[in-house]
């Protein structure tokens, strides 16, 4: 199964989040941060089903003025 993260830089830690689901993790990399989500996202389903196919999120920026 395929997750999205979204990945925020909130020194000192790179912020992990998942867009399919309220799981979130934060590393000192952007690399350690998705790996440890991956970790979360495991621990999450250990005793949940993963969810049946779905479309991915869809991702677009909005702007506000200033």
């Amino acid at each position: 199964m395929r997750f999205t993260a979204a990945i925020s830089h909130e020194p000192p830690w790179y912020v992990a989040r998942c867009l399919e689901i309220e799981v979130a993790s934060q590393g000192e990399s952007v690399e350690q941060a998705l790996a440890n989500l991956k970790e979360a996202l495991e621990l999450y389903y250990e005793d949940t089903p993963l969810p049946e196919g779905g479309e991915p999120p869809i991702i677009a920026s909005v702007e506000l003025s200033a």
